[in-house]
């Protein structure tokens, strides 16, 4: 389905046809299972792609405040749905283990927590507060940080999304790995 067609639909469903959103998840439910994909490889298997991408569209769908205006919003709520399910799902999990302490978590070049289990849990948290600490500095940082890690997009994809040179979605997408990486060293004391 082209962009212009997915544009209408999100119209029309703004408009009072909130059916029409239905529509937009088959048209790009192939995507968002691949987003879901790269989101969830190498944790542990409590949460499928499948479910992800069936609570990311309970998500949306349900938001009564929810404008999107095209794919590229469309795609940026989503990831940021994303965010908000796998930051759910890892306060839920840490509160059912018991203990605590303070956990390592070291973040590779995709920013992905190397740590198994808790820790990456730990990891997702601790990100989604870095994420919130960048979003005062650069909202522009913080979507391309969504956009890749959570939504599992390429920078030529994530350039095209938010409108800008893929040169400068590396850009800033190097700076805002520089920021998270010295708040999660700061935060683990290193």
């Amino acid at each position: 389905m082209s962009d212009t067609e997915i544009t209408q639909l999100l119209v029309r469903a703004r408009n009072g046809e909130p059916e029409r959103l239905g529509e937009v998840f088959q048209a790009l439910y192939p995507e968002l299972m691949r987003m879901a994909r790269s989101r969830l490889r190498g944790r542990d298997a409590t949460m499928t792609p499948t479910v992800l991408v069936h609570e990311l569209f309970l998500r949306v769908t349900s938001s009564d405040s929810l404008n999107l205006v095209d794919r590229r919003h469309f795609f940026a709520a989503s990831a940021q749905a994303l965010r908000w399910i796998m930051v759910e799902q890892a306060r839920k999990h840490l509160s059912q283990k018991r203990g605590g302490g303070a956990v390592h978590v070291e973040l590779d070049e995709e920013l992905s927590p190397a740590a198994p289990g808790g820790a990456a849990d730990t990891g997702v948290l601790a990100l989604h507060e870095g994420l919130d600490a960048l979003e005062q500095i650069s909202p522009q940082r913080r979507q391309v940080v969504e956009l890749r890690y959570f939504a599992g997009l390429e920078f030529k994809e994530v350039a095209e999304l938010l409108d800008i040179s893929e040169r400068t979605a590396q850009r800033e997408w190097e700076r805002a790995r520089a920021f998270l990486l010295a708040m999660l060293e700061e935060g683990n004391g290193d």
